[in-house]
């Protein structure tokens, strides 16, 4: 399976392998500026991706060419007006801007939202689970800042880490303080199904545990970078090419040899006379 795995990551692994919200990412070349638009683009990376991409188009530019002077200057009876009128399925302006001032007063307390992230980290610890905690805690309620402790995947937390800790031709990096082989999966319907079909899990429900699940699974085929098969997982599921579904099981899915795609109800279903 890593064989498969390792061609299939290579695939991607390009620039412009897919349509994903971490193109707009990369066009910010300081650290700075790109954490905070990463953060943004990751707390709205649910829905149709075209959606996603002109939701974080759109925040982009109210905060202009430097997010983080835009941020670190953040007044929301100020510069909330623009960002008033914006809405992205349930989420809407008031919400980006809450979590706007959250990240200013972080950045104003640890000088960047990495150094306030990587105040919770734990050589000790087996994963991010703990820091994850630690750095939603200080956020207090917000729909941006899930918890671990809730049940939750933590899928956009997961995701925003994932594009900023790791660096190759599809996430751009730039933080240095957290290891990528404690990473975790984010978890969405697509990397849900393939790791189904993979056997990465046995888990019916997602939710955190199933996230860790898959994530130690794929740890154990490269234990320095597990998260490194996100990407290509996901677009696979976003393009049609896994056979999770028996309808497409003749499909040339590159994977093909190491799933078992769930049975149909037909295939189920007790043959007449059969007990």
């Amino acid at each position: 399976m890593k064989a498969a795995l390792d061609t299939l990551y290579d695939s991607f692994n390009g620039p412009e392998a897919a349509l994903d919200p971490i193109q707009i990412v990369r066009r910010y070349r300081h650290v700075a500026d790109r954490e905070i638009v990463a953060f943004v683009a990751a707390g709205l990376a649910f829905g149709r991706v075209s959606s996603v991409m002109a939701s974080i188009e759109t925040v982009s530019a109210v905060m202009g060419p430097s997010p983080a002077a835009f941020v670190a200057a953040f007044d929301p009876k100020r510069d909330g007006a623009a960002l008033k009128t914006f809405v992205h399925r349930w989420v809407r302006g008031r919400d980006v801007a809450h979590m706007l001032v959250v990240l200013r007063d972080m950045i104003r307390e640890f000088g960047s939202i990495e150094r306030c992230f990587a105040s919770g980290l734990d050589a000790s610890h087996e994963d991010l689970a703990p820091a994850i905690e630690a750095f939603s805690a200080r956020a207090g309620k917000s729909y941006f800042f899930a918890k671990p402790s809730s049940g939750s995947a933590c899928k956009r937390m997961n995701l925003f880490l994932r594009w900023m800790v790791r660096q190759d031709a599809v996430d751009p990096g730039g933080w240095t303080m957290v290891p990528r082989s404690k990473l975790l999966i984010p978890l969405d319907t697509h990397t849900i199904r393939v790791g189904k079909c993979l056997r990465l899990t046995k888990r019916a429900s997602p939710g955190w545990k199933m996230a860790a699940d898959i994530t130690a699974a794929l740890r154990k085929l490269d234990p320095a970078d597990p998260v490194r098969y996100d990407f290509s997982l996901c677009h696979l599921g976003m393009m049609g090419s896994c056979g999770y579904d028996t309808k497409q099981r003749d499909t040339q899915c590159p994977l093909k040899p190491h799933c078992k795609p769930r049975p149909s109800h037909a295939e189920t279903r007790r043959k007449p006379g059969k007990t």
